[in-house]
This record gives C-alpha cells, structure tokens and sequence, in this order.
C-alpha cells in the first residue's frame, strides 16, 4: 500500500478453494490452453464473519427460497463456471472484468463429482461425441474480504493463497491460465433485474438461468448493476453472475495481509489434499500435483 493509502480490511468469509479445468470435447489430454474448454472453480467456505449462511432452499425450484446452513459445522460447496477459460491476470492491475456465475450450490460433494465427471452423447450432425471429465488444477485458501479506504467507495476482493501444487514444481499449466500462486480480484455481483445494453461486453444467462436473490438480497442492489458480494451469501444462489477485475498478485502489499496456509508450499505429501480426498477418485491429479498437462 501506498504513502496514504492505509486501508481498512474485514475478512467476511474463509474457506478452501479448488481449481480444475474441462477438455475440448474429444480430446484426450490437454497440451496447453488452447485445448481448454472451461475453467471451473469450487469454493468450500469454512467460517466467516456470519458463520450462518443463507443458501438457496434446493427445493424451491429458484424462486428466490432459502435455508440456513453453518459453514463452520455443515459442507456446502458453489461451483462455478468462468466465462473465460483463465483467470484474468492478477499481475495486471485494473484490467478487462471477467465474468463468470455459479452453476450449482450443493451440501453434497456427490453433486459435484458428477458436474467433474466425462459424459458420452449423440448429435445429429457429428454423431457420437466423448466429453472427457474435469482435470484437477490447483487447491489453496481463499478469503473475501470487505475492503474499505478512505475517499473511495467500500468494495470486495476475493483473494487466494495456493497449497498445491507444490511450488517446487512446474506450475506450467497454472501460469497458463493466470492462476498465480496467489492473488487478488475485485469481486462485483451483477443485478439479475438490471439488464444492460445490447452493446454490453457480458450479455450474461438468459432470464431463466438468472439468480432469484430473496429481497433483502436484491433490495441491496438499488438500481445498480453491480454490488460488492456483500455479504458472501450472494454466491450461494444458482445463477449468480459476477466479474473479477484484477487487484494485484501481492496480497500483503496490497491489502496488509498475510495469508497462511496450512499446507508447506512445498509439501508433497498428498494426504493433506481435501482435493484429492474428496474429488481424486473423479478427477485426474496429474496437473494438480506435478504442475502439467494432461
């Protein structure tokens, strides 16, 4: 931070988040990014400034319906689907948004595993087609913080510390895809009821895939297109579409803050991975622990 600039940072949420990336269909191995079809990101938050969370009620058929949940004591997983298939670049300060949304939030890592899972299908023009399953990426910390200076509106980041693969490796996939060992995004959440013009760079889901936030959610909104994801609770909608806009790929000089994992960054021991453990029988590890292709 600069002369001037001290900032008031408060940690709203804290959890562990997963990296992993889809094939071109028909394509056996990836060989580098142009062989990637999506880039998929799962956040499991862990604790938070609210440890009770609301989460859309999975019965309520996306009318907006809610349930409590406890991170601190319950499971719950988002899966998220970027718009792009890499982040943007953490070292380009302020650059192009980058818009994503979540696909599913489930208390079932079962859900999750089959989202991840290859899948065979027939079309009529090409016939039999092979979707190869996810490949796991890359698993770290994360936080999203409220982040508060003086002379400038309130905002959110979403920042992330990465536990594997080790840093020893070659990381040579990550860095294809911009996902650093760590870094800092500016977190907005779109308004379903905003639409914006035609000329839009994001034209986002169809009206039927959008988020129905209950109206204390939506009622934070205004008549904005965009607000900071505060509280958290906003990713916990199917549906929600948000941008991440480049910050920095130094947490602690640009934010105070020090992120510790619990994992040695250079640690190989597998054991220690909640990825493996709980989605390894799902998606190969290969990229994940050697830092390559596959």
């Amino acid at each position: 931070m600069g002369e001037g600039q001290e900032a008031n940072v408060e940690i709203q949420e804290r959890g562990e988040i997963f990296f992993f990336y889809l094939p071109k269909v028909e394509r056996e191995e990836a060989h580098g990014p142009q062989d990637v079809q999506r880039l998929y990101i799962v956040l499991r938050p862990e604790s938070g400034e609210i440890p009770v969370e609301q989460i859309q009620d999975p019965n309520s058929g996306g009318h907006g319906n809610t349930q409590e949940i406890n991170i601190e004591k319950q499971m719950l997983l988002r899966f998220i689907v970027m718009g792009r298939k890499n982040l943007p670049d953490p070292s380009s300060k302020r650059g192009r948004p980058y818009w994503g949304f979540v696909e599913m939030v489930t208390t079932k890592s079962e859900d999750i595993k089959l989202a991840l899972k290859g899948e065979e299908y027939d079309t009529a023009t090409r016939g039999h087609r092979h979707n190869p399953p996810a490949r796991a990426l890359a698993e770290g910390i994360y936080r999203i913080l409220r982040h508060s200076q003086a002379g400038k509106r309130m905002h959110t980041h979403l920042v992330y510390k990465l536990e594997y693969p080790p840093e020893d490796e070659k990381n040579e996939a990550q860095e294809s895809l911009n996902i650093e060992r760590e870094g800092s995004f500016l977190i907005q959440i779109k308004n379903p009821e905003q639409h914006g013009s035609t000329s839009s760079q994001f034209r986002g889901l169809d009206s039927k895939r959008k988020a129905k936030f209950p109206a204390h959610l939506q009622g934070l909104f205004g008549h904005l297109n965009y607000h900071p994801a505060d509280p958290p609770d906003f990713l916990n909608y199917e549906g929600c579409e948000f941008l991440l806009i480049s910050a920095s790929d130094d947490i602690e000089e640009e934010l105070g803050l020090e992120l510790k994992t619990e994992v040695d960054s250079h640690q190989h021991d597998t054991s220690c991975s909640d990825l493996v453990r709980t989605f390894g029988e799902t998606a190969s590890t290969r990229a994940f622990l050697k830092g390559t292709w596959v």
